[in-house]
């Protein structure tokens, strides 16, 4: 059997696991996040200066940020709920010392200080969850992509074949949830008008990347012969494809609807693309083929999992923009984004409901056909990591509410800064110290760069049969190259992006 064949088998035929597990692991990168932040401002309380370094900024980010996931999707996978637990009992201890040794509210009860806080104004501009979602979303994609053809990685972990949930599974719809909400009809602007076709022109000439970068993938997959894994998409499609025909089919329906009903269409997409898995020959043709025997004549009947899937991405990308829509409103306050974390868990509990009742009842999750499950997962799962980057930032606001000066790069900032000394602490910080800011800079370049090293690696060495050590170096050494090269990009304010 060939190496290519072997690695093809490796990542084939897989069931994924359990909802639960994934859940567990969801807080995992904005605990990183706020540890990071918690960090950074127990560095300014003991050497009364911000951390200036843009190297020192980098190794505490790569360290804080990336080492940990790569970690406990590998060799401490077993024990992932006991990293969760330790995070979390390491950001308190943190949280309690900066509590104690704070600067101001120095004698104020805790429960006026909990008052002020819920009372304070945010600059909401830009909203650093957002960010941060979809940033940790491609940092996590790229170590899975990698970390899938080594034995650490756990095969439940990987994307399932059929029927299941699997984390790689999560973060496939987790890409599109996070396009979705920064797309360009819900960054409009109040009071700006725009033709309807205005957006529609605009994501014709915005996905042209993609659709390069997925022909590209296709050459050079087929010219080195690399393995794939057909059942995924097909012989010719391949995710690009699938985030150009989505973003394209979303504008196309974003002029014939308002926004502002994009969940009903979301609904109806996917509850009539469900009826037609269940009351037509589609799920049969979608799995097995025009012959029932897995047949790959013809185009549609080699790429009918990417092609049909489409659907199903379209539904969680309109389901996202209405998400989108509802973040956008105008809030002020602490008290009123807290408001949010509330109305996004009572969703996810609604979501969790209807996911247990088509599950029973319709369809278990099926990545390879975003059936209607899929999409009811996607969305729950999404808005619960995202509310988890939230209520990261609200604490990192509480945290700078205590310290004053205390400066966290790509969190939020107070309407009327304490002090005018953080103004100043600000401004001496070197932005292009942020990874998180330099990775959202250039985030297509990040992903097809960590496209490119998988491949290489891929063909120099032979990951299924690597060993423990040889396995983490070669993973940690593939993020931080990636990492280095969107902090060297930064340092240089080059971003490449000019469609």
């Amino acid at each position: 059997m060939s190496q290519q064949q072997v690695k093809q088998d490796f990542i084939s035929n897989l069931n994924g696991t359990t909802l639960l597990e994934i859940s567990i692991g969801l807080p995992l990168a904005p605990l990183c996040l706020l540890s990071r932040g918690l960090l950074l401002t127990l560095y300014f309380l003991i050497g009364k200066k911000p951390l200036c370094s843009r190297s020192g900024l980098f190794l505490l980010d790569f360290t804080v940020l990336v080492v940990p996931p790569v970690l406990s999707c590998t060799v401490l996978s077993p024990v992932l709920s006991w990293v969760i637990i330790s995070i979390i009992a390491f950001c308190a201890g943190l949280v309690s010392v900066i509590y104690r040794r704070r600067t101001n509210y120095v004698k104020v009860p805790l429960n006026q200080i909990l008052s002020d806080f819920s009372r304070t104004s945010l600059e909401t501009v830009h909203i650093p969850s957002i960010t941060a979602f979809r940033v940790f979303v491609n940092v996590l994609t790229s170590i899975s992509i990698l970390a899938v053809d080594f034995p650490q990685y756990p095969r439940r972990y990987a994307k399932t074949e059929t029927y299941g949930t699997g984390v790689m599974d999560f973060g496939v719809g987790s890409f599109v949830f996070g396009n979705a909400v920064v797309c360009p009809e819900v960054r409009l602007k109040p009071g700006m008008v725009r033709s309807k076709f205005f957006y529609l022109a605009k994501q014709f000439f915005s996905v042209w990347p993609l659709l390069v970068l997925g022909f590209g993938r296709l050459m050079s997959v087929k010219a080195v012969e690399y393995y794939e894994h057909v059942s995924e998409y097909g012989v010719h499609w391949n995710f690009f494809f699938t985030l150009a025909a989505v973003r394209m089919a979303a504008s196309l329906l974003l002029t014939l609807f308002l926004p502002h009903n994009a969940w009903v269409v979301a609904v109806t997409l996917a509850v009539v693309y469900e009826c037609f898995l269940d009351m037509l020959p589609l799920k049969t043709f979608i799995l097995h083929g025009s012959d029932g025997k897995d047949s790959r004549d013809g185009f549609l009947n080699a790429n009918r999992e990417g092609i049909f899937s489409v659907i199903g991405y379209l539904a969680i990308y309109m389901a996202s923009v209405q998400v989108g829509l509802y973040l956008i409103k105008k809030r002020n306050t602490v008290k009123e984004w807290l408001g949010v974390i509330q109305s996004f868990l009572l969703a996810v509990f609604f979501l969790f409901i209807c996911l247990h009742v088509t599950q029973t009842n319709v369809e278990a999750v099926s990545r390879r056909m975003a059936n209607l499950s899929f999409c009811i997962w996607m969305v729950a799962h999404c808005l619960s990591l995202f509310s988890c980057f939230l209520a990261t930032d609200l604490i990192l606001v509480f945290v700078k509410l205590l310290v004053d000066g205390a400066h966290i790069p790509c969190s939020w900032h107070f309407v009327q800064p304490t002090s005018k000394k953080q103004d100043l602490d600000r401004k001496q910080i070197p932005q292009s110290g942020c990874m998180i800011s330099a990775v959202n800079k250039n985030q297509l370049l990040y992903f097809v760069l960590a496209n490119i090293f998988t491949g290489l690696v891929n063909m120099a060495v032979d990951t299924v049969h690597c060993n423990g050590p040889s396995a983490m170096f070669i993973l940690h050494l593939y993020m931080f190259t990636n990492c280095l090269i969107m902090h060297i990009l930064q340092a240089q304010n080059i971003i490449l992006k000019w469609w």
